[in-house]
């Protein structure tokens, strides 16, 4: 088995994470991930806070962040700029 098959043969939680985009509301969030996962990748959100609670966006405290499996970051990235 290569070290490519390796690290990519590890079970979901083990798998690593990488940031592919940045919004700054929860509906093109959801829309993204909604989109990536209708293509088969795998994709969760981050923020820092919960933007329905509070729906301002001030020094990225309104930033939600889109992560996709490192096996899947440079497809995931390919159809966000064929979609844009």
């Amino acid at each position: 088995m290569t070290e490519n098959e390796k690290k990519y043969n590890k079970p979901l939680q083990d798998q690593e994470f990488k940031e592919i985009h940045k919004v700054w509301n929860q509906t093109e969030a959801e829309i993204i991930k909604s989109f990536l996962e209708s293509q088969g990748i795998s994709c969760i959100l981050k923020g820092r806070i919960v933007q329905n609670v509070y729906p301002f966006t001030t020094d990225g405290l309104g930033e939600i962040k889109i992560f996709v499996l490192e096996k899947d970051c440079e497809l995931a990235k390919k159809l966000l700029e064929n979609q844009g």
